[in-house]
């Protein structure tokens, strides 16, 4: 005897079958895109060779391979410094031990924190309190001001605490300082700002030598208009379970969470990170982690993308 399904319910069960065959898939899909990295060579003009920059490693027992995979590739690429864009943590609590991996780096390494590295921002309420706050922080360089996003959620302490660790390890963390080192003959001043989140972005006074500058800060809607050569920036994970490019159709044009921005003779990159935040295991849909290198133009200046296992 056989039995018939309603035909009013016929769509409903059809679903609920397709996404029980589809989901398990679509999972295992973000489970190795989030698991694997992708290498982007950007060309900027007057850029030296060899620069590669990451973000957001979210580090935790549960990805520190994946992290020593990251750093592997990164060593392959034999960079003359490494720009690491804050958010090393994951959660309040996690073995600050764990940022000794960072020795393992071939390459000298500058750093600023982020919003996880002082637990500022790191809920979704909080999150969304201080997107709304950073709208009514003054953003122009002459006035440029973050205090009004400081608040009793951040813990200074924690990130004094990481960022003595990271130092201890090799990496050079910049709060609101600058830097210049040589590269292949040439001048390069790298100055780290603090995290805008965090009410603790401060950026110093440069001064112009002729060098080629780049600035990091965490948050990509709270940089200004540096008189920089290259602004990179993280934070946002590229959207993580967003394609490239759709959070612009949907906004107009108004937001960007991954990718080249030019503004003037200002480059922006906004990296899609290495790692993920507010999740047990690293999952990414159609935005893998990223390794960015950077290098002066070649064949035309046109970036290219090459995946690496």
């Amino acid at each position: 005897m056989s039995i018939r399904l309603p035909d009013t319910n016929y769509k409903l069960y059809f679903t609920i079958v397709l996404l029980a065959v589809l989901l398990p898939a679509s999972l295992g899909y973000m489970y190795t895109e989030g698991s694997s990295s992708e290498v982007t060579r950007l060309e900027i003009d007057g850029a030296p060779a060899g620069i590669v920059f990451i973000a957001d490693p979210h580090l935790r027992a549960s990805n520190i391979n994946h992290t020593r995979e990251i750093i592997r590739q990164i060593n392959d690429l034999h960079p003359s410094v490494v720009l690491i864009g804050g958010d090393f943590t994951y959660e309040d609590g996690e073995d600050l031990s764990l940022q000794e991996v960072w020795s393992e780096l071939d390459a000298p390494a500058y750093a600023v924190l982020g919003n996880h590295d002082y637990m500022s921002g790191n809920s979704a309420a909080s999150g969304l309190r201080k997107m709304i706050g950073v709208q009514k922080a003054p953003m122009e360089p002459e006035n440029y001001n973050t205090s009004c996003l400081r608040d009793t959620s951040a813990d200074y302490e924690y990130a004094d605490r990481l960022a003595a660790v990271l130092n201890a390890n090799g990496v050079r963390v910049l709060r609101n300082q600058y830097e210049e080192i040589t590269i292949d003959g040439r001048s390069v001043v790298i100055v780290g700002v603090d995290d805008g989140w965090a009410g603790m972005a401060d950026p110093p006074e440069v001064p112009d030598t002729g060098s080629f500058v780049i600035y990091m800060i965490h948050e990509p809607e709270c940089r200004a208009d540096w008189d920089a050569d290259l602004i990179l920036a993280g934070h946002t994970h590229g959207g993580q379970f967003i394609p490239s490019g759709v959070e612009r159709v949907i906004s107009g044009g108004l937001v960007t969470l991954s990718g080249k921005l030019v503004d003037g003779n200002t480059v922006t990159y906004i990296t899609r990170g290495t790692g993920t935040s507010n999740l047990d295991v690293e999952l990414r849909f159609l935005s893998p982690p990223e390794i960015v290198y950077i290098t002066p133009p070649q064949n035309g200046g046109t970036d290219s993308r090459a995946l690496v296992g």
